[in-house]
């Protein structure tokens, strides 16, 4: 039986902010989670380091009938990553591709009005952005959400996350440099990023608006007189 890493979600952002700790206090850090398993994990975060926390959508591009196997992913601002290996792999054609990446784009438009409805994102340019996700598995999802905080203008993306296989963090080390990317887990017998948690359950809406209602409230009352 494999042994469980984390208790839950916010137990995995307590420790992977253990190895923040540079960015602690500082006015240009954000905290940017992918919802929905990311956010209890960056709220975690953003509150060690009292940093504010925001969201980046990302919708992954499964391939039809292999749902869970990913050939790309999109993001919110219009960035999209592919996995050529598995477009390939799979014989998938461009009108299947752009009719997946129609159907997640509806969904990914539902959540941003959804999650964020009339709050105002926050500004990612000039930026220290952590990107935090609860962990990853091919890196698609994760590589998307860069890409798009890349051309918001941050002025460093770090991606952060409690557990990912040994080759993907090193893959993302690889293509990013090794101060861009934090795994504080890096299990081997790696099969998915649920098995490292004692509660890994499904997040709803609900919840994601939560959290980050919760913390936007904390950043409110600390700056209040």
């Amino acid at each position: 039986m494999t042994q469980k890493l984390f208790k839950n979600r916010q137990h995995a952002g307590a420790l992977l902010a253990e190895e923040l700790k540079n960015f602690k206090n500082r006015s240009d850090v954000v905290v940017v989670a992918i919802p929905r398993g990311g956010v209890p994990v960056g709220y975690a975060v953003a509150q060690a380091l009292g940093s504010p926390l925001d969201l980046c959508i990302v919708r992954k591009l499964g391939v039809p009938g292999h749902e869970e196997l990913a050939m790309g992913a999109i993001a919110s601002g219009g960035s999209t990553t592919y996995n050529s290996s598995v477009i390939q792999s799979y014989s998938i054609t461009p009108e299947t591709l752009k009719r997946v990446i129609a159907s997640e784009q509806q969904e990914l438009v539902r959540r941003e009005t959804l999650y964020k409805g009339s709050h105002t994102p926050l500004q990612c340019k000039g930026k220290s952005v952590i990107l935090i996700d609860d962990g990853i598995a091919t890196g698609a999802s994760i590589r998307a959400a860069y890409e798009a905080l890349k051309k918001h203008r941050a002025t460093q993306v770090i991606i952060a996350v409690p557990v990912a296989p040994p080759e993907t963090c090193q893959a993302l080390k690889t293509q990013y440099g090794d101060q861009a990317c934090i795994c504080h887990a890096t299990p081997k017998m790696f099969q998915g990023v649920g098995q490292w948690y004692e509660d890994f359950h499904q997040l709803e809406d609900y919840e994601v608006t939560e959290f980050i209602t919760k913390r936007a409230d904390e950043i409110a009352t600390r700056k209040s007189p």
